[in-house]
């Protein structure tokens, strides 16, 4: 019965001859003929999809899709009945073709029609893959940045390529590198291991800005210019505190006390699918990749961020501007 199903269906496709007494030969080599025919159009199906994800892998998502995601949070030690909206901006890693200054203008645009409270900046500002084609300077990367908007300002700190992109800085021969003095010549002061009193809605805030983990060591052993004790000793009341720190992993150590951290550098591994991804630089692997994270009632945010490293390639995990709500 299934024999004779089959030789129907082959012969109503008009690939199988009407004769009944075609010689096996005949019929055996007709039939090999299909089946090469059949795996070839399959072959062929699936190179095509091949190319349309590579394609999609390489150049859409990464150089055209752009979000904007929300994480609604309410961290235990936060005043209730104070909302606070922030607009997190992280690892831009700008240059074309994928991440150009046009590009880099839609986010801020796109940024400023949230009409968020508060914007920061969460470091890795140029890119330094051997894909990029353009390669804007760091002032102009700040300058475009300076026009964003915001009620209680635009907030930086810098980011492990930001150290890395200076010669001087990984010599240890300047104390910053060239990138805080661009930001603070474009009106956009970095935070470097230190805090900055804001006032919202009759409430103080402390805002905590710490130096990148992973400073130094690009072609050596790995340290940082971070230092967190330090930073937290100079808030000096039981105001809430918001800490941003470039790499997530600074997390454990974080005290209770700060009401959330804000961190990026991930770029929530770039490749993401069902919530995993195969390579997220942090030592914690996917447990600190992207998204909102909460560990003993404290309260993380890594934003997956604009640009690419080292491969121009995202697949599961759009560009994005991180919209974070506290309540």
């Amino acid at each position: 019965m299934d024999g004779d199903l089959a030789a129907l269906a082959l012969r109503d496709s008009g690939e199988l001859s009407r004769e009944t007494g075609l010689d096996p030969v005949v019929r055996d080599t007709q039939r090999k003929g299909l089946r090469r025919r059949r795996l070839l159009r399959w072959a062929g199906g699936i190179g095509a999809g091949g190319a349309g994800l590579g394609g999609y892998a390489t150049a859409l998502e990464p150089g055209v899709r752009l979000r904007v995601v929300h994480h609604r949070i309410s961290p235990p030690n936060w005043p209730r009945g104070l909302p606070l909206s922030i607009a997190l901006i992280a690892d831009p890693h700008c240059g074309g073709p994928h991440t150009p200054l046009a590009r880099l203008s839609r986010a801020v645009a796109m940024t400023n029609a949230q009409k968020p409270d508060m914007v920061v900046l969460l470091g890795d500002y140029l890119a330094d893959h051997r894909f990029v084609s353009e390669r804007p300077s760091m002032r102009q990367v700040a300058d475009v940045l300076a026009g964003l908007r915001a009620p209680l300002g635009v907030h930086a700190i810098l980011g492990n390529h930001d150290w890395w992109e200076d010669p001087a800085a990984q010599a240890k021969q300047v104390p910053m590198p060239f990138a805080a003095a661009d930001f603070a010549a474009a009106g956009l002061p970095i935070l470097h291991n230190e805090v900055r009193p804001l006032e919202h809605q009759g409430q103080r805030i402390w805002l905590a800005g710490l130096g990148s983990q992973w400073s130094y060591g690009r072609r050596g052993s790995w340290h940082g210019t971070d230092d967190l004790p330090g930073t937290l000793a100079q808030v000096t009341d039981g105001a809430p505190t918001i800490l941003l720190a470039h790499e997530p992993d600074i997390f454990p150590q974080v005290p209770s006390r700060v009401a959330v951290t804000l961190s990026g550098h991930t770029h929530g591994g770039q490749v993401r699918a069902f919530g995993w991804s195969p390579v997220v630089p942090s030592r914690f692997g996917n447990r600190f990749a992207y998204g909102s994270i909460i560990e003993d009632r404290r309260h993380l945010v890594v934003s997956g961020g604009i640009g690419n490293s080292i491969m121009p390639v995202r697949f599961g995990m759009p560009p994005e501007i991180t919209m974070v709500e506290l309540s």
